[in-house]
This record gives C-alpha cells, sequence and structure tokens, in this order.
C-alpha cells in the first residue's frame, strides 16, 4: 500500500525537476505524480506541496536563510534545499508535526543528497520546526 514516504519522494523529484527546469509544464508534473502514486489521496497530497511549496517559495527560502549559517539557499545542493522547502511547507501549511517531517525529509536527505546532507537538513528544518507541531499527537506516526 502506498503511503506518505512515497507521495514525500514523488515531491522531491518533481521539486528537484522544477528547480532544474523553471519552465517544466505543470500538466506533465501532475500526470507523472497521478502516474508515480496511482492513489489520489497521496496524489492530492503530493500536489498540494509541489505547488505549496512553488507558491510560497520566496517566502521559505527567508525562512531557510536565517538560520542557515554561511549559506546561501541558492548555493546548497538542490535536492537539499528542495528537501526543506518541502519539509518546511508541510510542517507550516500541512500541520503535519515535526517529529513525522523531519524523521521523513532526513530519510529522503540521506536517500537522494551527499554523506552530509542528512544532518545538514536536519540542521536547518529543527531549527525552523513551529514548537506547537514537534511533538506527534497519538496515531499521527501512521501516516508516515
Amino acid at each position: 500500500m502506498p503511503r506518505r514516504s512515497d507521495a514525500r519522494k514523488c515531491v522531491l523529484q518533481m521539486l528537484y525537476l522544477l528547480d532544474q527546469n523553471t519552465d517544466a509544464d505543470l500538466q506533465t508534473i501532475r500526470a507523472t505524480v497521478e502516474q508515480n502514486l496511482e492513489n489520489e489521496e497521496l496524489v492530492e497530497f503530493a500536489w498540494r506541496l509541489i505547488t505549496g511549496v512553488r507558491a510560497s517559495q520566496d517566502e521559505l527560502d527567508q525562512q531557510i536563510t536565517s538560520v542557515a549559517q554561511n549559506w546561501r539557499v541558492d548555493r546548497m545542493a538542490a535536492t537539499d534545499r528542495n528537501a526543506i522547502r518541502a519539509g518546511l511547507f508541510e510542517m507550516q501549511q500541512v500541520g503535519t508535526p515535526a517529529a513525522i517531517v523531519l524523521n521523513e525529509t532526513i530519510e529522503l536527505a540521506r536517500s537522494f543528497g551527499t554523506e552530509h546532507s542528512a544532518s545538514f537538513v536536519n540542521g536547518i528544518l529543527d531549527k525552523l520546526k513551529p514548537e506547537q507541531l514537534s511533538d506527534a499527537p497519538a496515531g499521527e506516526e501512521t501516516q508516515a
């Protein structure tokens, strides 16, 4: 059964594609998400993250810059910056508990980034996590 982890993986891949090709066709992106996930609930979750990150990218980047000492967002590895953007958006706008988002995003960074990506992504997101969301309510972990 597909899980939100699968959707987050797809989101990172699509955000990376959009980061590298800003003129990419959103209809094609949507079709790719639908093909990869094949579950309407997960497709909608992934699409909300993709479109939300794109719409609020400047604001997200400002927040990231505020805690990323000696790092400009445009100098970060593309996978790292997009994982951070997606994780930050999910914590702030979707309301997924911070503990789940941190765990999932760190795993994505470990899978798609460099040997230092997981700790880098963790350090940035940990500084930006909303305190009220830092503890997952009972039962929330099952959606990861």
